[in-house]
């Protein structure tokens, strides 16, 4: 459970919304969907479709039969679990023709011959923002189409801090947390000790993860997480837990279900987290506002990662020009405004980006404006290899066991290792 393995990205034309993304604790069962069209095997499509989200697709589904004469079954699956288990029941001949992932799993998925190569003629790529279409690319090939975009926002509870009185700046929330901090009652909570989230701020001082070269691909040996900019940001982050302004309880596994904790029991006054909590807060009692990240001291805006989930074509099914089309067809614009509507998970096609059913809400808005300072998680294999070392590093950061340089130092040699061991050094 943990709340990075999702993915992320730099979306201009997303003027728009936040999505409710699964990228909080999931499911690990499966459902079918009561809408599913199905007789023993005879069905023409298997649809893998994310964890209570079938609804979203549920007239589409309908209509897509209707208009080809098929029939398709649809089940429901945790979408964080759809790849591994691809990697199973593919070649056993029980897997879906269509998949539902996340963007920074497709690199690996690609590599492993799991998905299919897509022929989406150009007009029909056109309508996806340009990053959310950059995260179904390998090497200037298409393998999926974007159905939704998440980043992570900032959420405040309006009874411990009012919305005239709302810091603007991770500066001012340093001081406010220093006036209310008390050991049981907090200011502004991060979990800083993972990259997922402290990206947010190093990002914003020039820390990144790979480079990207002028057509947008990742180069892996390029990796700038222990540059100046990454080291002044670790130096920043570090005092809030110097001067215990973040309780040892965040720090670690557990460390987001403490967090998500202490704002659901009114103990905190803002924290960092992704639209996953928003019904989760919101059942708590919590009167809260959601915005943007605040900026950094420095003046730039505070980054994020934007995850992209999106719809894909098993390379093992055995109908895959029909399946082909009806990921084209889940995510053209109308459907996708539909499952707007049922699912809240923002789509990423440029016409619906002011469309009012999609940016009505405070949440989208703040989602609308941190998504133009965000960033893709990187989909590339490499990036396995980043997450444990680089969130060690930050752990003992955090603890104080070692100084941001040193640790930073230390975790970019093991990323570079593992990367040369595990992927020949490319």
């Amino acid at each position: 459970m943990k709340g990075y393995k999702k993915s992320l990205y730099l979306l201009f034309g997303f003027a728009l919304s936040l999505v409710l993304v699964g990228c909080g604790p999931q499911d690990d069962g499966e459902n079918e969907s009561a809408g599913s069209k199905d007789s023993g095997k005879e069905y023409d499509l298997l649809v893998w479709e994310d964890q209570d989200k079938a609804d979203g697709i549920k007239d589409a589904v309908a209509k897509f039969e209707e208009e080809n004469d098929v029939k398709i079954k649809v089940v429901e699956k945790a979408y964080a679990k759809q790849i591994e288990d691809l990697r199973l029941d593919g070649p056993a001949g029980t897997g879906p023709d269509v998949l539902t992932m996340a963007g920074d799993q497709m690199g690996t998925a690609v590599t492993e011959g799991l998905l299919k190569e897509l022929n989406i003629e150009d007009d029909i790529q056109s309508i996806y923002t340009d990053e959310a279409l950059l995260s179904q690319m390998v090497d200037g090939k298409l393998y999926g189409l974007p159905k939704a975009v998440e980043t992570t926002v900032l959420y405040y509870n309006k009874d411990l801090v009012s919305e005239e009185d709302l810091p603007e700046t991770l500066d001012e929330w340093y001081e406010f947390s220093k006036e209310v901090t008390d050991g049981k009652t907090f200011g502004f909570l991060a979990l800083w000790d993972q990259v997922y989230y402290a990206q947010s701020v190093m990002g914003g001082y020039g820390g990144y993860i790979f480079g990207r070269d002028d057509k947008g691909n990742y180069d892996p040996t390029d990796i700038g997480l222990n540059n100046d900019g990454a080291i002044e940001a670790a130096e920043y982050m570090k005092k809030f837990y110097d001067e215990e302004l973040f309780p040892t309880g965040i720090i670690g596994e557990q460390g987001i279900n403490v967090l998500d904790s202490l704002f659901s029991e009114g103990k905190a006054a803002a924290v960092i987290s992704g639209p996953w909590n928003l019904e989760p807060f919101a059942k708590a009692g919590i009167d809260y506002g959601v915005k943007a990240l605040p900026k950094l001291p420095n003046g730039k805006n505070m980054s994020a990662f934007v995850g992209v989930k999106s719809y894909n074509v098993s390379s093992f099914s055995k109908n895959q020009e029909l399946a082909e089309k009806f990921v084209e067809f889940l995510t053209n614009e109308e459907n996708s405004k539909t499952r707007y509507e049922v699912t809240k998970e923002v789509p990423a096609v440029k016409a619906l980006a002011d469309d009012p059913v999609v940016t009505e809400s405070e949440a989208a808005a703040a989602v609308a404006e941190q998504s133009q300072y965000s960033e893709l998680t990187p989909n590339i294999p490499e990036m396995n290899e980043v997450w444990t070392p680089i969130d060690a590093a930050l752990q003992t950061i955090a603890t104080g066991k070692a100084a941001p340089k040193e640790a930073l130092d230390q975790a970019v040699q093991t990323i570079k290792g593992q990367i040369e061991a595990n992927h020949g050094g490319q």
